[in-house]
């Protein structure tokens, strides 16, 4: 199922999807040069957004939640991604302990669980579920709705391990990003392999850093291409030591919405889109679709309430926003049964494995579609044999499109392990 684009201006993305089909030899050999030089994250999502004239990330997670919404068809790419990337790092691997997020009480998140337990036990791991959550204090079973179940543990720390009762994991797979910090029962694991790193978390890392890394990647793809790297990259600014209950920094943060805008709308003129730009303000370290907001002009801050405010203020675990990113509103031109829709890459080590279309009724091509309301439909890569169509007229063949979702997807991904590197607190360092 190919979703309809709802524009005319599908000149420029068929244009991208057949120098990308054109050069498919090139782009494989060139990812293939990069992952000698580069360690790709665990695993990763990329949000995506087709405008019909741009089709760009606007962002990347490294703890990605949702794997349920993976279909069966998409789970053998998953398993032989998974016995890869376990292999590169610990191949005698024996025993996997996956731990959570500590909101063990919502269903839809456990079930994403239930499905990365199975991935990894195709894979060939005995795998189990280690709760930090201080709720957590016994073995608790937890019924989900489609009749599977899962079983959280309290983990066990000893000097250097961590583990479960009668189970010693030689990896640790983290599905929780960290956004309060890592706790210390966490860190100072030096005998075991922690999928991703701490510095993974959002303790650590930034979006303003992510979309630096993705700016330096997509400037070099688009060399190689020939293509201008706008048709791929939301430009962004950051602003930082903003207090959305104090006022305080509003005004460097209105300076950062008009210069992206007007950059902007330079772009839209160059290429003749007639849209009006916006942008999108949000926490530069948030996730769950928190502390994120659709500005169209620079007035709009003016006229904050204080419930916009509050919702700006605080992100997950109560954490208060003080750095922003300012970044180009990219539309999506996607529909799914008349809904607005925008299309999430899954990925893990260097393969993309699979994926679905987020889809919000309520919500308008220019809006943030991770909010509650929002439903998902299994992405058309559900078919592995599903291989680009050489000849296929450009916007008419699914694989085609989805070849080129994974190409972006994966350069994202290559900008997430720049970004890894960068900020290694056990990187050499050399002089």
């Amino acid at each position: 199922m190919v979703p309809h684009l709802i524009t005319a201006l599908t000149g420029p993305i068929n244009e991208l999807e057949q120098r990308i089909l054109d050069s498919m030899p090139a782009i494989e050999r060139w990812f293939r040069l990069e992952w000698m030089e580069h360690t790709p994250p665990f695993y990763s999502s990329v949000d995506i957004r087709n405008a019909g004239f741009k089709l760009a990330p606007v962002d990347t997670n490294l703890f990605p939640g949702g794997w349920n919404n993976l279909t069966e068809e998409m789970l053998p790419l998953a398993v032989q991604a998974a016995m890869a990337a376990i292999e590169k790092i610990c191949p005698e691997a024996r025993n996997l302990l996956i731990i959570p997020e500590n909101h063990s009480r919502n269903t839809f998140y456990l079930s994403n669980v239930v499905q990365l337990q199975r991935i990894f036990n195709m894979a060939g791991l005995n795998v189990r579920v280690g709760s930090i959550s201080p709720e957590i204090k016994k073995a608790t079973t937890i019924t989900l709705p489609h009749g599977e179940s899962v079983t959280l543990e309290p983990v066990i720390r000893t000097k250097r391990r961590l583990g479960l009762k009668n189970f010693d994991p030689c990896t640790i797979l983290l599905n929780n990003d960290l956004s309060a910090g890592p706790p210390g029962i966490l860190e100072e694991l030096y005998e075991q392999y922690l999928l991703p790193p701490l510095h993974a978390g959002w303790s650590v890392r930034r979006k303003s850093r992510h979309f630096q890394s993705y700016e330096e990647v997509s400037k070099r793809f688009g060399k190689m291409l020939g293509i201008d790297p706008w048709l791929i990259n939301p430009l962004f600014t950051k602003v930082e030591g903003v207090d959305f209950n104090e006022g305080i920094g509003l005004d460097a943060l209105r300076a950062a919405v008009d210069t992206t805008l007007t950059k902007v709308r330079r772009k839209y003129k160059e290429y003749g889109i007639n849209e009006k730009p916006w942008v999108v303000v949000k926490a530069d370290n948030g996730t769950y679709g928190m502390g994120i907001m659709t500005v169209r002009d620079v007035k709009e801050l003016d006229d904050l309430n204080r419930k916009s405010r509050n919702k700006m203020a605080v992100i997950k675990d109560g954490q208060v926003v003080h750095d922003i990113i300012v970044q180009e509103g990219v539309l999506t031109r996607e529909r799914v049964h008349e809904a607005v829709a925008e299309p999430v890459v899954y990925m893990m080590d260097r393969y993309v494995v699979g994926g679905f279309y987020r889809m919000h009724a309520e919500r308008g091509t220019d809006e943030n579609l991770n909010a509650p309301g929002a439903s998902f439909v299994p992405l058309a890569f559900e078919h592995s044999t599903h291989m680009p169509q050489v000849g296929a007229r450009p916007g008419a063949s699914a694989p085609n499109r989805f070849y080129m979702y994974g190409v972006v997807a994966r350069l994202a991904m290559l900008a997430s392990s720049y970004e890894l590197e960068a900020t290694d607190p056990d990187a050499e360092v050399y002089d």
